[in-house]
């Protein structure tokens, strides 16, 4: 692919060369995060591959990724059925550079039901995407990392990193640049991780920082939005020894929840 091109997810996504040990897609290195792929993206290729191979598997319902290692190369993608039940199918993926995994997954699917519990956990209240400023001032867009660019999103509320906040808090509208990347659920993981560790704001320099678990909990069957725009929320709750933990959470343009989650983060800084 050429580097210079402004490559969605859905063009990744759609063109990943078999191997003998599984599909290999190939990273721009304009989807890169320092020396390694954006971890939303890693987990949405995983996710891509699983849902390719075993087509029949219910709507996705959670996942716990992995981020093992920096994946410095195009990497082979596998999976395996852990578990077919009669209502949740459990299926362990991974994506290796040679023998050694650089992250894995566990995705689990499940059928809908009924049920006595519905409980709404509506977005807070915000301005329309027009009417936000741009997460990144021009004089910053060059110190962003790669794939950040890949994606529009505008600042709602908390701050942006390397404020010295009191608190760590980022609450923005965000979608894929590329319209044909905005579908599907992979389309959502992808994006699901695109805002900066909520821990970030409250520095004043810069350093290394790397998401290590991430838990992924779809709460909707229904993933359209208007315009492929998301609210996206990540709130710092805790930090200690070099480590932090954030909830993340993802509204539909409605103000509907669609995804709850959680990650741990190692800090260098």
């Amino acid at each position: 692919m050429t580097q210079t091109e402004d490559i969605g997810f859905a063009q990744i996504a759609g063109i990943m060369a078999d191997t003998n040990h599984g599909r290999r897609p190939d990273i721009p290195e304009n989807w890169k995060q320092g020396h390694t792929c954006y971890g939303g993206l890693s987990a949405a290729l995983l996710l891509t591959d699983v849902r390719m191979i075993h087509v029949d598997v219910p709507p996705l319902r959670s996942a716990v990724i992995n981020f093992v290692g920096p994946v410095t190369d195009n990497p082979t993608l596998s999976s395996e059925v852990l578990r077919q039940g009669r209502n949740v199918t459990s299926i362990a993926a991974r994506a290796n550079i040679g023998e050694q995994a650089v992250c894995t997954a566990t995705f689990s699917f499940g059928a809908a039901r009924e049920s006595e519990l519905s409980v709404a956990f509506p977005a807070p209240d915000a301005p329309t995407p027009n009417n936000c400023e741009d997460f990144t001032p021009d004089f910053a867009k060059a110190f962003v990392p790669a794939f950040f660019h890949r994606f529009e999103t505008k600042l709602i509320d908390g701050h942006r990193p390397m404020s010295g906040a009191d608190e760590g808090y980022i609450r923005a509208w965000s979608r894929h640049n590329d319209p044909a990347s905005r579908e599907g659920i992979e389309s959502l993981l992808c994006i699901a991780d695109v805002l900066p560790p909520a821990a970030l704001p409250m520095f004043r320099k810069m350093g290394a920082v790397s998401s290590m678990t991430w838990m992924f909990n779809v709460l909707q069957d229904d993933l359209s939005t208007d315009d492929g725009w998301w609210q996206i929320e990540t709130r710092h709750t805790a930090g200690n020894s070099g480590y932090s933990s954030q909830v993340m959470r993802i509204w539909n343009s409605r103000g509907d929840l669609v995804v709850d989650g959680m990650q741990s983060v190692t800090l260098f800084v």
